[in-house]
């Protein structure tokens, strides 16, 4: 069984947000399946999704800051500057993090480990509203 469905998240603040429960609450709207995948794709190019640590918020900061000093602003190299400085690095992030995540579905529920969560990583500092397409295969 094939399932889809869209999710509009809010705009957040740059910086990686957990997004767990918002997946959950639409999953919980689906068809449930007894064992499946659920597939979360963002469709934009300067955000991304990741699965990392949901318990110590410091985590998610030094994700922020590393990635900051990875992939810095106005570097001297860039061409697309036109959207503001922090539109190349926020492709660049969006790049290295990637468009999507694939989370394993047990008895209609996410099967994630106990400190794991899923962040979106907003990488604008004004990146507005965010669309995630969820593609839930299971039976």
């Amino acid at each position: 069984m094939w399932q889809q469905r869209e999710l509009t998240l809010k705009a957040h603040p740059r910086g990686f947000h957990l997004i767990t429960d918002q997946i959950t609450r639409a999953l919980e709207a689906m068809t449930p399946v007894e064992v499946g995948l659920l597939h979360v794709f963002i469709q934009h190019t300067s955000a991304s999704l990741t699965i990392n640590e949901n318990a110590d918020p410091t985590v998610r900061a030094d994700f922020e800051s590393h990635f900051n000093r990875a992939v810095p602003e106005n570097a001297p190299y860039y061409q697309h500057v036109f959207e503001g400085s922090d539109d190349m690095p926020a492709h660049i992030k969006a790049s290295l993090l990637g468009a999507s995540v694939q989370l394993p579905v047990s008895k209609g529920r996410l099967n994630l480990g106990t400190w794991q969560g899923v962040c979106l990583c907003e990488h604008r500092d004004q990146g507005g509203p965010r669309r995630l397409v969820l593609t839930l295969a299971g039976e």
